[in-house]
């Protein structure tokens, strides 16, 4: 096959792929010069919505309505839109091999692309129950949901069984997040996962218990503390019991499962430097390799804010470190400087009528502010995190936009905090004077 070379190609069709097309495109480049390679069928799209507006049984969003940059505020990138600013977008193309030393790509078709700057943009994949040997872990109607097929097989088993049992396995993002869709399809749900608390790797015991008593009340069997063992088939290999290692069994149409991911580095394995699970990064998203960067879920690079190196899996961070390696990589070839990345890390999430922010860090004591009762009609709480006597991390349910804004100013500067008691008692006001 004809070997087909670029000045730049983006390795990856997610949404740091779409965000960087977009950088490339607001620099000027050539016809021709910029390559986007996916091994998905579509053109980059903000990969959120899945496990949101995509499977409501209203108001549901499909494509072309969520390609990137939507979901920032920005012009929407439909398909012809890449040929319109010179970028070649490659789709349906899984690159098997890379040679970062000859500057090599190969697909498997066996095409080459050759390149003069790399930006991996290759994101995470799902870990499967299949990975861990979980016996019956391959029936049918066993669901995983990071792309949009994925998100499509999902949605034909919800309208092909409906006023069925689903079992989410899992109490992270995607399980949160997928109990209440299913919930909203009129699904009987149960949320299993072996953690005390659901979202510990960010929520404290006291954020927790709202989510685990709202969603109850939402009719979702929260089983805490509960690992999955096995499933049960029937005749025509589909799944019809989830069974626990405490002996519990319970019935499931569809079982969707949501237990972490890892980013996909193996390409690049022994070719460039690791660290923390990913690439290693500087502050503007290079490699060890020269013209080699790495941005979104692969990267390892350094907080600025915490001085430590990280690694984060969001869509925020995806969108904005796209943004500054093209910035970086214009830079560098003009002979001008480009600022150091600043992030100040920011997660959120919508479910049901519920949708929080936080941003900094989830270290140090916490407080819990507001009304965190599940039965609430206003379910506005909050919680800040206070480390070395600043507070370093805050979290609000239902917030105004200026209230969320209040809070992110918080975890930026990091005001002194007098007590945790105060702290408390002033709950947003506090944010409000900073």
């Amino acid at each position: 096959m004809a070997e087909k070379s670029f000045k730049y190609v983006i390795l990856g069709g997610g949404v740091s792929a779409g965000y960087a097309a977009r950088e490339f495109a607001k620099h000027g480049v050539k016809l021709g010069e910029v390559a986007l390679i996916s091994k998905e069928a579509v053109a980059p799209y903000e990969r959120p919505a899945l496990s949101k507006a995509y499977l409501f049984p209203e108001g549901t969003a499909r494509l072309p309505g969520f390609h990137v940059c939507v979901g920032s505020g920005g012009e929407r990138l439909l398909p012809e839109w890449y040929m319109e600013n010179g970028i070649s977008l490659i789709l349906s193309t899984e690159i098997v091999k890379a040679d970062l030393a000859s500057k090599t790509l190969t697909s498997s078709a066996g095409e080459t692309f050759k390149y003069q700057t790399l930006i991996i943009a290759t994101g995470s994949t799902v870990l499967r129950l299949t990975d861990f040997g979980t016996p019956g872990a391959d029936a049918e109607n066993i669901f995983y949901l990071r792309e949009i097929d994925e998100a499509d097989a999902l949605v034909a088993a919800i309208k092909a069984k409906k006023n069925s049992k689903a079992v989410v396995v899992g109490g992270g993002y995607i399980g949160l997040e997928l109990s209440a869709a299913l919930r909203v399809n009129n699904i009987d749900v149960s949320m299993v996962f072996p953690e005390p608390w659901c979202m510990p790797r960010l929520f404290t015991a006291g954020i927790a218990a709202f989510y685990e008593g709202y969603y109850t009340n939402k009719g979702v069997n929260v089983i805490k503390g509960a690992l999955v063992v096995g499933f049960e088939t029937n005749e025509n290999g589909e799944v019809k019991n989830v069974k626990l290692k405490d002996g519990r069994v319970l019935e499931a149409d569809i079982v969707v499962v949501g237990v972490g991911a890892k980013p996909l580095t193996q390409l690049f394995k022994g070719q460039v430097e690791e660290d923390k699970g990913g690439i290693k990064t500087d502050a503007f998203f290079k490699t060890s390799v020269p013209n080699v960067y790495a941005v979104g879920d692969v990267a390892t690079f350094p907080m600025k804010m915490y001085g430590d190196i990280r690694r984060v899996e969001h869509v925020d961070h995806a969108r904005k470190s796209a943004e500054q390696a093209v910035k970086a990589i214009f830079a560098s070839e003009e002979g001008k400087s480009v600022g150091e990345y600043e992030y100040l890390p920011f997660f959120y999430s919508r479910s049901f009528d519920l949708s929080w922010q936080f941003y900094g860090d989830n270290v140090g004591e916490s407080v819990v502010f507001g009304d965190s009762s599940p039965t609430s009609s206003s379910h506005k709480f909050g919680s800040y995190w206070v480390k070395d006597g600043k507070v370093v991390g805050a979290f609000l349910e239902s917030g105004s936009p200026e209230e969320n804004k209040a809070i992110a100013k918080v975890a930026k500067v990091q005001p002194p905090a007098d007590s945790l008691d105060k702290l408390a008692s002033e709950g947003l006001t506090f944010a409000s004077k900073v």
